[in-house]
């Protein structure tokens, strides 16, 4: 069940793909060359009959567009965890012989995501990683010697529940995320014409400093410092090998001073991005809100009123859904009240994965996670009853009971 039409998911992949164009442009006008840079994107912008201005994506206000001419080596249901994981382990015979990290002992390497995220998880459309398997992924790369320092900037809600305390200080890994284990991050810069935000406030504010800073000046440090303190919407954090931070930006984005000044010139600033920023989970319905003050007509006023409705009874029922699930397997009301108001660190990462694994095999209709974001702001509750002690059969019990329920839905 989604009650989001699907051209709202489209909008939202608009930003993600927006802020993964501009890092392609970024690395390209630096001087890596293609064959060492490998492009994960949905690519459905064209699919979208209503964005007015297919094919021409920009990632800020006025901004130069930064779909052209960008690699697209996996594009639609390419774009999934199993794929990531294998072009980060170089595994080609598993991509089909396709582009993979073809790195060695002595290569630096960047890896820049961005998706929605939620307590230990990334989402990549309706597919999750969960953290454990990420982390194995880049033992692997350490083990293997498929890099000589590795950095990581990650744009998804909760991201710093993905490496708090399980990534290793002495692998030479170094990782930025937009915000910390508990908080959504922001999109920004809402443009009228296209209906949609154009970038996240994290990675807008980093790909900017890197489009008119000498990288080959400043270090990762600097610019962590300086994208730290312009998000004023999230916490962005740091974790690993923090002597990495001293190496230079170029050293991971290109060598090379910028090619021409399309992307390199200092950005125009009409507004600062967080002025209009919004939670990531709150992305479809300011959509709405902010288009009902551009239609021209009263049919159109009404379209745009039932589709907000639509996502207000998601909702909902994503509420009651969850209250249910946890009342049921707690069966008092004190620690029931505990679940939803408290916020635990992921400890008990296998109570919590088989619980993940089963809510999404068993309420996709109630909850549809990975791809619907207010939902995985509901997450927290379930890592609490893990940290709780409540068993896994008695959580998975309760999801059974309530998410065979189609009585929440019609209500």
């Amino acid at each position: 069940m989604s009650c989001i039409p699907d051209n709202y998911y489209t909008k939202i992949y608009i930003i993600f793909q927006a802020d993964i164009c501009h890092a392609y442009q970024i690395l390209h006008s630096h001087g890596i060359p293609d064959e060492r840079i490998v492009v994960m994107m949905y690519d459905d912008i064209a699919d979208n009959r209503e964005n007015p201005v297919k094919d021409n994506i920009i990632n800020r206000p006025d901004g130069p567009n930064v779909y052209q001419n960008v690699l697209k080596d996996y594009t639609k249901m390419e774009v999934n965890p199993e794929t990531f994981i294998n072009v980060l382990k170089g595994e080609k015979d598993k991509v089909n012989g396709k582009k993979v990290i073809d790195s060695g002992p002595k290569d630096h390497v960047f890896v820049n995501f961005v998706d929605h995220g939620g307590p230990g998880i990334l989402g990549f459309g309706s597919k999750m990683l969960k953290a454990q398997k990420l982390m194995d992924a880049i033992m692997y790369m350490h083990d293997q010697k498929r890099y000589k320092k590795l950095v990581i900037y990650v744009e998804a809600c909760e991201s710093g529940s993905i490496f708090y305390d399980l990534l290793p200080k002495d692998i030479n890994a170094y990782v930025t995320t937009a915000s910390n284990a508990h908080e959504s991050s922001y999109a920004c810069y809402f443009d009228k014409t296209r209906k949609t935000y154009l970038g996240d406030v994290y990675s807008v504010k980093w790909m900017e400093d890197s489009d008119k800073e000498d990288l080959k000046s400043e270090t990762l440090q600097k610019q962590f410092m300086i994208t730290k303190s312009e998000t004023n919407t999230s916490h962005v954090q740091e974790f690993g090998d923090m002597s990495i931070g001293d190496m230079t930006v170029a050293e991971f984005q290109g060598m090379q001073a910028a090619k021409g000044d399309k992307f390199r010139k200092a950005p125009p600033r009409p507004k600062d991005p967080c002025e209009d920023a919004v939670k990531s989970e709150d992305v479809p319905l300011e959509i709405l809100r902010r288009s009902l003050n551009l239609v021209e007509s009263k049919e159109e006023a009404q379209e745009l009123e039932a589709k907000i409705q639509a996502i207000n009874k998601e909702r909902y029922i994503v509420n009651k859904t969850v209250k249910m699930i946890v009342g049921i397997a707690t069966d008092d009301h004190v620690t029931s009240t505990n679940m939803m108001e408290t916020r635990s660190h992921i400890q008990d990462w296998e109570c919590y994965e088989q619980v993940l694994d089963f809510l999404d095999e068993n309420c996709d209709d109630h909850l549809n996670i990975p791809e619907n974001d207010y939902a995985l702001r509901k997450l927290y509750m379930f890592v609490n009853m893990c940290e709780e002690r409540i068993p896994v059969a008695t959580i998975t019990s309760a999801i059974e009971k309530v998410c065979l329920d189609a009585t929440v839905l019609e209500d």
